[in-house]
């Protein structure tokens, strides 16, 4: 008797760990199934909210944002056909705008429309301090960028798609310049998962000694912070080129 309770203990606790592990390893790919591509702009359909997306831009306002560093929002982001838009106003690299919250655990996406040559970034983990000048000093960047166009010679790792000077996407899913494309960020622990038109470009774990290795070893050994923060912002970069958001979702997981 006390063996065959033994087996069923371990068969629960068998089934519990299972289940838990079903929870917390959400596929990504199972996770980009959940958005309606249907759903009119800005806008989230009856599925969407079962599984717990919420909108982080309703096309009307920029509720929910501010300036990196700042209480409002800057003059070089305005709302376009419904669209967050940075405009070519202001420095190459300044105003960057980050949400309110804070995020662990989360799936974001969001469209983008690029112009010619025109450069811009997602950026996660983001601590926003006046000892920093820019999200990217501490923040992972989802790289968001015309390189077909751009006037120089890129690296791999700053490709459309790339995780920004770290690891380069596998494939180049992205469409004609234009177009709009579609964004998918999924973090979870410490595993980190890119989507772009639904293709997984880059994947890796944070901490492993492969992502310690390139972070010590490239742009980001200038920056002590990078990295540091499991929890933090999420921005949308100002690179001085006009660049389209919309449909700004995310869900936490």
């Amino acid at each position: 008797m006390k063996k065959l309770t033994n087996k069923i203990l371990l068969l629960i606790t068998a089934i519990v760990l299972f289940s838990f592990a079903l929870v917390t390893n959400q596929d990504p790919l199972k996770i980009y199934s959940e958005l309606d591509k249907k759903a009119p702009d800005n806008t989230l359909s009856s599925n969407e909210k079962k599984n717990g997306w919420q909108l982080l831009f309703d096309g009307q306002n920029f509720t929910g944002w501010h300036g990196y560093n700042m209480s409002g929002i800057p003059a070089v982001w305005i709302i376009e056909d419904h669209a967050l838009t940075m405009t070519t106003k202001g420095g190459a690299e300044s105003q960057d705008i980050i949400t309110d919250k804070t995020y662990k655990n989360f799936a974001f996406s969001a469209d983008f429309k690029l112009t010619k040559g025109a450069n811009s970034g997602i950026i996660f983990q983001v601590a926003e301090d006046p000892k920093y000048k820019f999200p990217y000093e501490t923040g992972p960047e989802y790289q968001i960028i015309d390189q077909d166009n751009w006037p120089d010679k890129l690296e791999e790792w700053q490709f459309l798609g790339a995780n920004y000077a770290m690891y380069p996407p596998r494939v180049k899913p992205y469409k004609p310049l234009g177009e709009w494309n579609n964004a998918v960020l999924v973090v979870k622990g410490n595993h980190v998962t890119q989507i772009l038109n639904g293709k997984v470009v880059v994947e890796y774990d944070k901490y492993s000694d492969e992502w310690k290795k390139l972070r010590a070893s490239g742009k980001w050994a200038d920056y002590p912070d990078y990295g540091k923060y499991d929890e933090g912002h999420i921005s949308l970069q100002n690179h001085g080129t006009k660049v389209w958001y919309k449909n700004v979702k995310i869900k936490e997981i």
